[in-house]
């Protein structure tokens, strides 16, 4: 009989990859969310090996979802907040409840996705990042926790998102010139790292960024690139992107925030040293060989 996994936050986008894996793998992977799109597990290949439990993500419905659990994995995470849709709600008291399921359900395995560079980060989104790591790690210490840079792939919300921009934007911004730095990694790629955490060959915290180095204005210029469109690229001050952040957090769905602006002062980068896709043996897949697929070359 296959092993049982828990995938809360399964229905998203790095949540269905992990799915694809984990089955393939040989796991049965059950989803727990609260209000899923579970279109994806109409998949042929999908029916048999998948199944959903509802949960509403309190400690009691965390804990009757993880019931039966081999390994679980904890996807959840906000990029806004939105009235009860807190940072510190979805950050540290989601995986401190589903880390004391893992314990009192003797779960054997549990990967927790955390965010790469947040602990030198100084918005918000960072700081509640790394309290739920240390409720995990305090609570489940050989847990594996898992710190991509921005997640790419064919239904990411970042390439596509400025793919879809530059269909009505007359110019991309510039925040702070567009020098911020990151290390984009092939949604793929996290799901093998998730793997090798549930097969218990991943104990502790990994880094994982791809290949490549890009600045937010090289991220404008493959957009660009592969879309085929030309738009200016107008330079914005800090303080002006502090402002529209302001405006724009009003939005029922905000293009952008005050805390996002202040995350873009740090790079999103790998440090020298740290844990990540050479430890586990993967080699992580270039933008250049992924993006073509679905941004598409004019």
């Amino acid at each position: 009989m296959a092993k049982k996994v828990i995938i809360f936050g399964g229905s998203g986008f790095l949540g269905r990859a992990i799915t694809y894996t984990l089955v393939k793998a040989g796991y049965h992977v059950c989803i727990a969310s609260r209000d899923p799109d579970l279109n994806f597990l109409k998949q042929q290949e999908l029916v048999k090996h998948v199944s959903y439990v509802a949960c509403d993500y309190t400690p009691k419905s965390i804990e009757r979802a993880a019931v039966g659990a081999y390994g679980v994995v904890n996807c959840i995470g906000l990029l806004y907040e939105k009235g009860q849709n807190t940072f510190t709600h979805a950050h540290v008291n989601i995986p401190k409840y589903i880390a004391q399921a893992c314990k009192i359900l003797t779960v054997e395995q549990f990967v927790h996705i955390s965010a790469l560079g947040v602990e030198r980060s100084p918005s918000n989104y960072a700081h509640t990042k790394i309290l739920g790591e240390g409720e995990v790690q305090k609570i489940f210490p050989k847990a594996t926790i898992l710190r991509p840079s921005i997640v790419f792939g064919p239904e990411d919300q970042f390439f596509n998102q400025f793919a879809q921009m530059v269909n009505f934007l007359p110019f991309f911004p510039l925040i702070g010139g567009g020098q911020t730095k990151f290390q984009p990694v092939y949604v793929a790629d996290v799901a093998k790292a998730v793997l090798k955490g549930i097969e218990g060959l991943a104990e502790g915290v990994y880094a994982l960024g791809g290949p490549d180095i890009v600045s937010f204005k090289e991220v404008y210029q493959l957009v660009l690139h592969y879309t085929g469109k030309k738009r200016p690229l107008i330079p914005v001050p800090w303080c002006v992107a502090y402002m529209q952040g302001a405006v724009f957090s009003l939005l029922p769905k905000p293009l952008l925030t005050v805390d996002q602006v202040r995350s873009l002062r740090v790079d999103n980068t790998l440090n020298n040293g740290e844990a990540g896709f050479k430890t586990l043996g993967i080699t992580p897949a270039s933008m250049a060989k992924i993006l073509p697929t679905y941004l598409g070359v004019k």
